[in-house]
């Protein structure tokens, strides 16, 4: 039996080091390089290519390599009695929240503002604060410590989902009042799963809705984003200025309109990266789990896409 680790792009020797530390019997196979599918139980995945998993008959668990599951759900060709297990870490909480209260402060202190006028050699002192109330859109670990940290700061906060919350301690709106929520705020988080149901979201529909001059902030997925209706909510002032850790493409092509858009700030989906000390060993975990037939921890329900 082995663990293959499948991740194209991505420099694997560090979780190699990781797994071997702790379990040194268990065998790895390192994509492409695998050179005896019939033996591979395990995958541990990152944009893995669709329909690869079926060249292991004898499949009995799948690993992400981070909190998000839709690389591994859009793969239709996996069975369904296969399951499907996520990393959950409290540095992934701590580092995403920290980048969202840094573009929630930066847009409230105005800082590309301040930034352009330097450049420009231009003293400006008025509105150095804009009024924000934040609205998180996906309000589960990380979009409710998220919150926590941002009213703790004394900011407004508002939360929207897909389901209903009859106990949460912020004001809460479901898919049915989205029109209502968007009234609500001036600074839009995007924290949600990726879904058939949250796919293309932040569209152009969307945006019409939100209150003028609204600053967007996506650290969720690519895929949530229209980007053609991003830049032309920005030129008509309807949103203000975005803050994008994710695109539909990664890396971003040099010749993406986004590089030279001065209202867009970007950085190269490092919000909250995962950490082998801390995932590695819920990795083996729960291969143990398997192999003794128990519970799994963090099981990914399919029907809710995370």
């Amino acid at each position: 039996m082995s663990l293959a680790i499948i991740s194209p792009g991505k420099n694997p020797d560090v979780w190699i080091k990781e797994f071997k530390a702790l379990a040194p019997d268990l065998d790895l196979e390192v994509y492409p390089e695998i050179t005896q599918p019939e033996k591979v139980e395990y995958v541990f995945l990152w944009q893995h290519p669709e329909g690869i998993l079926s060249d292991f008959p004898n499949l009995k668990l799948i690993s992400s390599m981070g909190a998000g599951v839709d690389h591994i759900l859009r793969d239709k060709s996996i069975p369904s009695s296969i399951p499907i297990v996520r990393i959950v870490d409290e540095k992934l909480t701590f580092s995403m929240t920290n980048y969202v209260v840094m573009a929630v402060l930066n847009y409230h202190r105005q800082t590309a503002r301040y930034q352009m006028n330097q450049t420009r050699k231009i003293w400006d002192m008025s509105s150095p604060e804009m009024d924000v109330t934040v609205g998180v859109m996906g309000v589960g670990a990380l979009g409710k410590d998220v919150m926590d940290k941002l009213h703790s700061m004394g900011f407004p906060v508002v939360g929207f989902g897909f389901s209903e919350k009859s106990d949460f301690e912020y004001p809460y709106y479901t898919k049915d009042k989205l029109d209502e929520f968007l009234k609500e705020v001036n600074v839009l988080v995007c924290l949600l799963p990726l879904t058939p149901d949250t796919e293309n979201i932040l569209n152009a529909e969307l945006f019409a809705k939100c209150n003028p001059n609204t600053y967007l902030i996506n650290v969720a997925r690519g895929k949530h984003l229209v980007e053609d209706d991003l830049i032309k909510a920005l030129d008509n002032g309807q949103l203000s200025g975005a803050m994008l850790d994710v695109y539909r493409e990664e890396p971003l092509p040099k010749d993406h309109p986004f590089w030279e858009n001065w209202k867009i700030a970007m950085t190269p989906h490092i919000a909250s990266v995962t950490n082998p000390q801390a995932a590695a060993p819920q990795v083996i975990e729960n291969i143990k789990r398997v192999r003794e037939n128990r519970e799994l921890v963090n099981v990914v329900n399919r029907t809710r896409g995370y």
